[in-house]
């Protein structure tokens, strides 16, 4: 049941991701800054699909995906078109993964230690549901004030 609500929420909020660069009138503000916003929403973007990339495809999924989180935040002026498909092959690979994931993995520890301590893999995918939408937020506020 987790898994599947888990499966929703976070398929939406990519579709929603998706939607709010589509709504950049200019496409070069996706990757606009400002004093005080240090993050243009494109990195953010990169960040929340390697991220997830990582954490249920690599991880869980053993997708073989290699992250470059550096390169989340360094890259620049990607083309809306290639981040869209970044989005819609992360949203395929959720929803092949995730629904498989069964109760015995999600009451079992997390492989990795992401956060301070360690946590059960249910906890860990709720933690990083929560993170996509934090981030989707500032997105959001991010196109409605530099666009």
């Amino acid at each position: 049941m987790l898994t599947q609500n888990l499966t929703v929420i976070i398929t939406r909020n990519l579709q929603k991701l998706k939607s709010e660069l589509e709504l950049y009138q200019q496409e070069s503000n996706i990757w606009k800054t400002d004093k005080n916003i240090a993050n243009a929403a494109g990195n953010l973007c990169l960040h929340l699909v390697g991220n997830l990339n990582t954490y249920i495809g690599a991880v869980l999924g053993n997708t073989g995906y290699v992250r470059d989180r550096d390169a989340e935040f360094s890259l620049k002026n990607i083309s809306r078109k290639e981040l869209v498909q970044k989005i819609e092959d992360t949203i395929a690979m959720v929803n092949t993964i995730l629904p498989g994931i069964d109760e015995k993995i999600l009451k079992s520890e997390f492989p990795l230690l992401v956060l301070k301590e360690k946590t059960s893999t249910e906890y860990f995918l709720v933690h990083i549901a929560v993170h996509l939408g934090y981030h989707l937020g500032q997105v959001n506020y991010h196109r409605r004030l530099l666009d």
